[in-house]
């Protein structure tokens, strides 16, 4: 019978960092959860069982890591913090499923990770992520790696806010166009600033992101989409034919991006923020074959 986590609590919390002489780093983004709800509702939102490898990003003093241990068949924590690791190897005594990885995950290798440790075979991502590198490992786990079938991660709720984003929303923006082409996003629960030690200044949210088999679009030039939709929020608040042809990649001219836009049936002073993923895929399909 696996061994219960026990972590999830002010007190226990309390009792660790005070006996390991460790306090949370700021440059590590470190907030500990003391929520055994929202812990219990990550883990049922991952949809874990005994067949499933867990990739958890940033285990801090291994709250997370206990749930997942008890709830997953392995897990491999990725912790950036050396000084975390004594901690870890006393919290997580008793679990004989977990591998404790001190390493920076922007730079792991998540192919040979999956490969490594579980045969090549799908892994779900399981993490508090650090909010100083939230949109990077995002964009790792989702792009990098097909060995990657599901993400459910606690965010800042703005951040989660704007995976989930429509069209014409303050929040809507690169990221949200970029999340939705790889995973369908789903805020699970808000998580109140009360639920860590210390308390982030700020909401934080649990979000799922299934991955998607197949793109929702069909574009001829994934490259140039994904440039296009940089190009049209680095100016969020102009015209979409500026970005296009001040955007520091594409060598359109602004007859060429104009020409392209209203062949799309737009009109040719909308923002980039008005069109969907799909209206994207076309204008960028129209633009392909021209001077990017």
């Amino acid at each position: 019978m696996k061994k219960q986590p026990y972590l999830a609590s002010p007190a226990q919390t309390a009792a660790v960092l005070r006996h390991h002489h460790i306090s949370a780093r700021k440059k590590f983004g470190q907030n500990f959860l003391i929520d055994p709800g929202v812990l219990e509702d990550t883990i049922r939102a991952a949809d874990l069982s005994e067949d499933d490898f867990v990739l958890e990003v940033g285990p801090g003093i291994g709250t997370l890591t206990q749930y997942l241990c008890f709830a997953a068949g392995k897990v491999c924590a990725v912790e950036i913090d050396r000084s975390l690791l004594p901690v870890l190897e006393d919290t997580l005594q008793g679990w004989n499923n977990v591998t404790v990885r001190n390493e920076d995950i922007l730079k792991t290798d998540l192919a040979a990770l999956a490969e490594s440790e579980n045969g090549g075979r799908p892994v779900k991502v399981v993490a508090n992520l650090p909010y100083y590198i939230t949109t990077p490992v995002i964009m790792k786990l989702l792009t990098e790696s097909s060995a990657v079938d599901s993400v459910t991660v606690m965010v800042q709720k703005e951040v989660a806010d704007r995976m989930q984003a429509e069209p014409g929303t303050k929040t809507y923006g690169a990221l949200t166009l970029s999340v939705q082409y790889y995973a369908e996003p789903e805020i699970v629960r808000i998580v109140r600033p009360s639920s860590f030690m210390p308390q982030p200044g700020v909401d934080s949210a649990v979000i799922h992101l299934k991955r998607r088999r197949v793109p929702p679009v069909s574009v001829k030039n994934e490259k140039l989409l994904f440039a296009l939709i940089r190009a049209s929020f680095n100016q969020r608040r102009k015209k979409l034919t500026n970005g296009i042809t001040n955007f520091e990649g594409f060598r359109f001219s602004k007859q060429e991006a104009e020409e392209a836009v209203v062949s799309c049936g737009l009109d040719a002073g909308v923002r980039g923020e008005k069109l969907s993923l799909a209206e994207f895929a076309a204008l960028a399909d129209a633009l392909d074959g021209g001077r990017a």
